[in-house]
């Protein structure tokens, strides 16, 4: 058997204060809060995910936000820089709106494509390219419109401790496709029309720490259920430590650590975030699984209270 995943399905990262996330994700980058939620492992904590207008697969960011932690160290054993793609033309738009907001930019070039490099608040390395690849987000919020809203993941660099062996797993199991090298780089592809770059730094900076401003994994997309249960068959079977399937509510979940360190998920396109509330409402109030709903008194006392902001 061999397999070939579809692409980047969320990236999941550590921050600071809730309020300054979404005023960040929403506010400035004008994505849509598409999921107010819990750590599934730590109640009282946020896990809130952005993306489209439609929350789909490759285009979600997730955090578990914790003010006042310990801010982390990106390196190896992480994803290294999240990469968004806007619509071509786009780019003026975005280094205009980040000149609005104060924040810091630098323009560099990658494979043919200028890249638009940025932080957010808590030290997320981030960045902007302009690509045809991907559906218009149709999703507005404050003076983000269509025309040139983020569409998604472009896709993700990749900072491993061992890069052959990370290379090996990226071809030889992920099914990915190497398309080039350059410099200290090299790019492989997905089939997906977004989340499917992902680019593969060769030599090791030095091992990351977790905390605030680092990335906690990578999952990539699997079908269905039938489709994880085939994907971890087969990740085992590469020699592969995964583990059993687990239930996010809007998704399935595996997980296991590459030879490089870096986290992995294989998560379902289905359900979605719709099931448990409207797609219209959906981000505008907490939702909780049914496990924790006898708690909801105590668990929206101990969560920071949270305010979606148009900021322009």
């Amino acid at each position: 058997m061999s397999k070939k995943t579809m692409g980047i399905h969320h990236i999941t990262a550590i921050v600071g204060h809730p309020q300054e996330n979404v005023d960040f994700y929403a506010g400035v980058l004008g994505l849509r809060l598409v999921k107010q939620t819990v750590n599934f492992d730590d109640p009282g904590t946020y896990h809130l995910y952005f993306g489209n207008e439609g929350g789909k697969p490759g285009t979600i960011i997730t955090f578990f936000p914790w003010a006042g932690a310990r801010q982390g160290t990106i390196g190896d054993g992480q994803v290294g820089v999240t990469s968004y793609v806007v619509p071509r033309g786009a780019m003026d738009f975005w280094k205009k709106r980040l000149e609005k907001f104060n924040v810091p930019f630098t323009i560099m070039e990658r494979f043919g494509e200028q890249y638009l490099e940025f932080d957010d608040p808590h030290g997320l390395h981030l960045e902007i390219v302009e690509r045809e690849d991907g559906e218009v987000n149709h999703w507005t919020f404050g003076d983000v419109t269509p025309e040139v809203a983020i569409k998604g993941f472009g896709g993700a660099t990749l900072l491993s401790t061992q890069p052959i062996r990370t290379a090996e797993l990226l071809e030889q199991v992920m099914g990915l496709e190497l398309i080039g090298k350059e410099g200290d780089f090299a790019r492989y592809r997905s089939t997906a029309d977004i989340g499917n770059v992902i680019d593969l730094k060769l030599t090791p900076i030095g091992r990351g720490r977790m905390g605030v401003g680092t990335v906690h994994h990578i999952a990539w997309r699997a079908i269905d259920d039938q489709d994880q249960l085939d994907w971890q068959q087969y990740v085992a079977a590469n020699g592969y430590g995964v583990t059993a399937v687990q239930d996010r509510n809007y998704f399935n979940a595996i997980y296991f650590r590459e030879h490089g360190e870096i986290l992995f998920e294989i998560a379902t396109d289905p359900p979605g975030f719709a099931h448990d509330e409207s797609l219209a409402t959906m981000g505008e109030k907490l939702m909780l699984p049914t496990q924790f709903e006898p708690q909801r008194a105590q668990i929206e006392q101990a969560l920071l209270p949270i305010k979606i902001r148009n900021l322009d």
